[in-house]
């Protein structure tokens, strides 16, 4: 599909359209096309996410920098295959020195025949190296799958302000926001963000919004810094925390159960207790 195609899509779907009030914003057509009968909910669902595109940035539905798969260019070709073979993807970005510096893509197609090649010469990753396709992080969704659709590329290195990676975006992101969800045969199924214990104690995942959690446990968590529960107990200490550290918020014992260097993966929240007579929270 070419850049004119897809403009076609827009004015198809304005075109559906056109017999309501020519002033009435689309989404409220949309809308009203339902209540009258004229379009099923999961196809309303979609034209609005569709419309919804162009208000989302790449930031928004990007995998962010900590979360990318990737290898070196110094690394080898069966280090790579055993990469890919370990999660499934079928493109994975190269770097050198850091994630800073990505220097192009390879394709797992590309690599099987290296892999299987008589050749006496060695291939190395930099021999079957395709460039990558760099975007700003707060390019639009709507425009980014303009992109991928006029360039037929699949990925996409997201860029922060300052020119460094930010994380990664594929026509697959943009796609699950209008159509939810695409599973395939490689994908892992996630975990709950929150798990709910026999003892009344809650396991949370470290990304687990401060507004979720809120709304699940009953605690009141804010912040005007950061957005996930992991992030908050980083803004507490002043550092990450290590697993095994424990903390008293707002009359729950938070205690970490598991991190790394960068990020707090797990945590468990002890039961609702009533605090003792004076005394206070530590947030």
């Amino acid at each position: 599909m070419d850049d004119n195609q897809s403009d076609s899509i827009w004015v198809h779907i304005k075109n559906l359209f056109r017999g309501k009030d020519d002033e009435m914003p689309l989404e409220k057509a949309i809308l009203e096309a339902k209540e009258e009968g004229d379009l099923a909910a999961e196809d309303t669902t979609m034209l609005l996410n569709v419309l919804r595109l162009s208000r989302l940035s790449v930031h928004e539905i990007m995998i962010p920098r900590t979360d990318m798969i990737c290898a070196e260019v110094t690394d080898s070709i069966q280090q790579l295959g055993q990469l890919i073979v370990e999660h499934g993807h079928s493109r994975i970005p190269i770097y050198e020195d850091d994630k800073d510096n990505i220097v192009g893509l390879i394709y797992t197609k590309d690599l099987l025949p290296a892999m299987l090649g008589n050749s006496k010469a060695e291939l190395t990753i930099r021999d079957i190296l395709r460039p990558a396709m760099f975007v700003p992080e707060n390019k639009n969704a709507r425009d980014m799958l303009r992109e991928f659709l006029a360039r037929r590329m699949h990925m996409a290195i997201a860029l922060d302000e300052y020119g460094g990676t930010s994380g990664l975006v594929t026509l697959e992101d943009v796609i699950e926001q209008i159509v939810g969800d695409i599973e395939d045969e490689h994908d892992i199924q996630e975990p709950e963000e929150i798990l709910f214990l026999d003892n009344g104690q809650l396991r949370v995942s470290g990304r687990m919004a401060l507004e979720d959690l809120n709304e699940e446990s009953g605690m009141r968590l804010s912040s005007d810094q950061v957005e996930t529960i992991g992030g908050y107990l980083c803004e507490l200490t002043g550092r990450v925390p290590r697993s095994g550290d424990s903390f008293v918020v707002q009359g729950r014992k938070i205690t970490v159960a598991e991190a790394d260097k960068k990020q707090v993966k797990w945590i468990t929240i002890s039961a609702p207790e009533a605090l003792p007579a004076g005394g206070t929270d530590s947030r």
